[in-house]
């Protein structure tokens, strides 16, 4: 393995395919970059490689979060197309901080400490004004490596390169011997490396630092301030989470949940009162009262909740106090009518009962048995004066 141990580092190739580099002198770009691919750690926790490729207009070939695997990286590189005509070299530096050098595209933050490295190869003379951009992406933390090849303009070389101009400008008089550059390079990045196992201290992540090292946690801890260990980040802190009612701190995470009575929504946040009346959610025998979060059990008109408040009893609407009858209370259904004792009538509304008078006058009945009484005696006494004339 010729790859060395070097620092981590957001590397962005930049690679000049204008009109005046030939197909096989590209061909022997594409080689430099792979051998210089290969001398790399790379990967996704150690060095990161982007590759953009230039003439009058910009492409980015591949950005830094596209590949952590050297294979993967030299297919891409392999299949890498000139674009012919001019030399914008400010253009492509100033496209590499507005589209390379972002989070988003796989740089680190500036929080990690890792250097952000430009290496430019070109054989020409930029047709731009690179040595403003130059100066605002050295401002900006960006270290730039100038590689001239052949016809290449050494003042702008060291117009565009960081400070000492004397490791950051190279130069190769063809195409051909580029690769040579691959071991200066080498010995440019590689290092000892300070995060091997055995030499740091760190209790997650070991970062190499310019001869030394710095510690760092994995997502969802924080740097003790031992600046070693590492401990879990509280999530359900204030302002750290976004659920509703309940947060579930986990390892490095949160989940949300819900307070009693409530269940969670589709969006994973927000909880929503759960309807406990719902069929199945409750045990009252007639009418279920929904409360936020809970319920409550009722019963219909004529009828009284028992003691285990969930069941029903009719309610005895004849019961002292829950009548109006004066005298006698007659249970009808859920309802009720009243009566009177014996000797009284009931009165007009139908509650209170009035005593029956008791004339002298004879009663039809009994007037009537007085009338057949009299007949009988006027039949029997005519009868005996028939007899007695005979």
């Amino acid at each position: 393995d010729t790859a060395c141990k070097n620092r981590p580092l957001d590397l962005v190739f930049i690679i000049d395919s204008s009109r005046s580099v030939r197909p096989e002198e590209f061909e022997k770009v594409k080689i430099f970059l792979a051998e210089m691919i290969d001398t790399l750690d790379v990967g996704e926790r150690t060095t990161r490689v982007a590759v953009m490729n230039y003439a009058s207009t910009v492409k980015v070939e591949f950005p830094l979060r596209t590949y952590f695997d050297r294979t993967s990286m030299k297919e891409a590189v392999s299949h890498i197309e000139p674009l012919a005509a001019g030399t914008m070299t400010g253009l492509a530096i100033q496209t590499a901080m507005d589209e390379v050098f972002t989070e988003e595209m796989g740089t680190r933050p500036t929080t990690f400490n890792i250097p952000k490295v430009v290496i430019v190869v070109t054989d020409g003379r930029p047709q731009d004004q690179v040595e403003d951009v130059a100066a605002s992406a050295r401002t900006a933390g960006v270290e730039i490596y100038a590689v001239g090849v052949d016809r290449a303009d050494m003042q702008s070389l060291r117009l565009m390169a960081s400070e000492p101009l004397d490791e950051h400008v190279f130069y190769v008089e063809t195409y051909g011997v580029i690769e040579k550059l691959t071991s200066k390079f080498r010995e440019t990045f590689c290092a000892v490396d300070m995060c091997a196992p055995g030499r740091h201290e760190c209790d997650q992540i070991c970062i190499t630092s310019n001869g030394s090292y710095v510690c760092e946690c994995y997502e969802g801890y924080s740097l003790n301030p031992d600046k070693k260990t590492c401990s879990a980040v509280d999530m359900c802190a204030p302002g750290r989470h976004d659920c509703a009612q309940v947060c579930l701190s986990k390892e490095g995470s949160y989940s949300c949940g819900c307070y009693e009575g409530y269940t969670l929504n589709a969006d994973r946040k927000t909880c929503s009162a759960v309807d406990m009346c719902a069929p199945g959610r409750h045990d009252c025998a007639q009418v279920c009262l929904s409360k936020e979060g809970s319920y409550s059990c009722g019963c219909y008109e004529g009828y009284t909740l028992n003691a285990d408040r969930k069941t029903c009893s009719a309610v005895d609407v004849c019961e002292p106090g829950r009548h109006e009858c004066e005298q006698v209370c007659v249970r009808h259904d859920l309802s009720y009518i009243c009566d009177c004792y014996q000797g009284y009538t009931l009165n007009p509304d139908k509650k209170t009962c009035s005593r029956v008078i008791m004339s002298s006058l004879l009663t039809r009945e009994e007037s009537c048995k007085c009338e057949a009484l009299a007949a009988l005696q006027d039949s029997v006494t005519s009868r005996l004066e028939a007899l007695s004339t005979k």
